[in-house]
């Protein structure tokens, strides 16, 4: 009389790892996604290690815990593997605020992201 199981929420030959609560919009997390979609995983590794951008360092962090994913929990090759998706979502949003001029209120919104990386394993062709 048990549960049944849940059914996996990616293909065989997938993996994946979300980061949640990143301090940075989703549009500036977009860029830094937009950047290694569709690429091998050291290329994409090697992009991330190289940006400029404050964020692709978590960013980085999220796709090596996708990579341990795939070869620990799932036994796929590390060698073959590309990034197969990684989309960016909204997350909450703080409100705070600061006085201006003539009794004014100004406000600050500061935003929160996630991001969701897909890893998949890739037959290489000859």
């Amino acid at each position: 009389m048990s549960k049944d199981k849940n059914p996996r929420r990616v293909a065989d030959n997938e993996a994946m790892a979300k980061l949640r609560m990143l301090r940075t919009s989703p549009q500036k997390l977009n860029l830094v996604a937009a950047l290694i979609r569709g690429k091998s995983v050291d290329k994409a590794l090697t992009d991330l290690t190289f940006s400029k951008k404050r964020v692709a360092q978590d960013v980085k962090k999220c796709l090596q815990s996708a990579i341990a994913n795939a070869e620990n929990n799932h036994n796929l090759d590390v060698d073959e593997l590309i990034v197969a998706e990684a989309y960016v979502g909204k997350n909450l949003t703080m409100k705070r605020g600061r006085p201006r001029a003539r009794g004014r209120f100004g406000k600050i919104i500061k935003p929160f992201a996630e991001i969701t990386i897909k890893v998949r394993q890739v037959e290489e062709q000859a």
